[in-house]
């Protein structure tokens, strides 16, 4: 990946920061919002243009319930005619909790006595996924804490250890980083393991704020080593970016507009803005005790999703199972485009899980935070989740082709921007689906699932709607993995 520094602002001699509070600021205390501004603003999304800071900045101070509702809608509109009806379904899988950082708000802080502290063992972690596997789970993101134990080499190890595991029709496709940001030279190394994503959260991009609650001997408290990781990433060749932010710990104006300049900088020095954005609140964790004044709440959460779709029309929002089932039902519609399921962050609990669901009937119920990162709002199994997406007419995708077939990074966004995203994700979401249903769903499930994929194939292009049809029947025959 070339870099092209004087065209960047990074924190050392050639200049400020790309992140100045202050610019920030600017943007959100002097841009007014009009109803004939922020009307231009959406229509200009919907021509899918990716929106300049000034105009998130518009959008962020609107406050007319009458306005704000006509964000929503766009926000739904634009993601209805760039993404289709496929939700992206993904599973974490922690690794490790061993943490040298001691993070106010997360439980596996380093001052925390009651967090239970354990690494998953190669035996341990094959299990897991195994689990996973049998779930019909196809897409991975590991989670290490930031300890020394997880160098980049362990943390190719274990993903190379993923992708070799198999369990009848099982195979884990893709497997995503979250971890500590890396020098050039680890980033190199966890790139050769075939990783997909690395993502690593910002947390606050406020630097006053990052430093209440990232004290300064640790290696978070590093702001601008962690404001340039992806910068390194790029430059080791990792061209797909996940960037991250946790709402609660400062203004969420200021912080949707910061990841906003954070885009900019990327495609500035990079050509290719990052792959997917991810936004939880702050959920219970063990001890968790910080002030609360910078919670938000379901409506303005709404809203923050609405902007983030459309300033940037071809990035992936996540939503994570800190949400609750209620809340990610309505929000999916505001322009989330992947979430995970059947999640469980307590280590090595898949296995587990899956075990005792196996005995009984009954879901094991048994969160225990000293035990995980925070509070899981939504615990329901990926069998739940489906069911749930294909009520809604939505078509549950394990789709990993572009990162098989190179479109990431400046190729995916020469595929993206002229509407290839649905051009092709449509028809790959439906032949992952169709595995799903052949090898994992309940005839019930089933049913419901070739209804969708039925009501779904007049939105696939025409040309590939006869192969589409074709590599279904031979997924029905016992072909895995087809896709375009």
């Amino acid at each position: 990946m070339q870099f092209t520094p004087e065209k960047c602002r990074i924190p050392d001699e050639i200049g400020r920061p790309f992140i100045d509070p202050e610019e920030i600021w600017d943007f959100i205390n002097k841009t007014e919002s009009t109803p004939e501004r922020v009307r231009a603003i959406i229509a200009k999304s919907l021509n899918k243009n990716r929106l300049t800071m000034e105009e998130t900045a518009v959008l962020i101070n609107t406050t007319d319930p009458v306005l704000v509702e006509e964000i929503k809608e766009g926000a739904r509109t634009l993601k209805r005619n760039v993404y289709g009806n496929r939700i992206v379904l993904f599973a974490p899988l922690y690794v490790g909790n061993y943490c040298v950082n001691n993070c106010k708000y997360c439980g596996f802080r380093s001052s925390n006595r009651e967090q239970v502290r354990t690494t998953l063992t190669d035996e341990e972690f094959v299990h897991n996924i195994e689990a996973l596997e049998d779930d019909g789970q196809k897409r991975l993101i590991l989670v290490y804490g930031e300890s020394p134990k997880y160098s980049p080499e362990f943390i190719a190890h274990t993903t190379k250890l993923a992708y070799s595991v198999h369990k009848g029709n099982g195979s884990i496709r893709r497997v995503n980083i979250n971890a500590a940001p890396l020098d050039v030279d680890g980033f190199r190394i966890v790139k050769e393991a075939g990783i997909g994503t690395y993502q690593i959260f910002q947390e606050t991009y406020h630097p006053e704020a990052y430093s209440w609650y990232h004290p300064a001997n640790t290696i978070k408290g590093d702001f601008n080593w962690r404001l340039t990781a992806m910068d390194r990433a790029q430059q080791a060749g990792i061209d797909d970016n996940g960037l991250g932010i946790l709402f609660g710990l400062y203004d969420w104006r200021f912080e949707v507009l910061a990841m906003i300049r954070h885009t900019n900088h990327l495609e500035a020095c990079f050509n290719v803005g990052p792959h997917t954005i991810s936004f939880p609140r702050i959920k219970d964790a063990s001890g968790l005790d910080i002030d609360k004044k910078y919670f938000v709440d379901d409506d303005i959460f709404e809203k923050i999703i609405a902007i983030f779709r459309l300033a940037v029309p071809y990035t992936g929002l996540i939503l994570t199972a800190r949400e609750t089932p209620e809340f990610r039902v309505k929000a999916i519609q505001y322009g989330i485009s992947q979430i995970d399921g059947g999640t469980n962050l307590q280590i090595g609990d898949y296995k587990y899980h899956h075990e005792e669901t196996e005995k009984n009937s009954d879901k094991v119920e048994d969160q225990n935070l000293h035990r995980e990162q925070f509070k899981v709002g939504d615990d329901r199994t990926l069998a739940e989740i489906i069911e749930e997406l294909l009520d809604n007419n939505f078509i549950p995708s394990f789709c990993t082709a572009c990162y098989r077939l190179g479109r990431t990074g400046e190729h995916f966004m020469e595929f993206s921007v002229p509407g290839f995203i649905k051009r092709y994700c449509t028809p790959n979401a439906i032949l992952t689906l169709s595995e799903y249903l052949v090898d994992y769903a309940t005839p019930e499930v089933a049913s419901k699932g070739w209804k969708v994929i039925e009501n779904n194939l007049v939105n696939v292009d025409e040309k590939f709607r006869d192969e589409l049809l074709k590599r279904i029947e031979r997924i029905k025959a016992g072909e895995r993995d087809l896709y375009f």
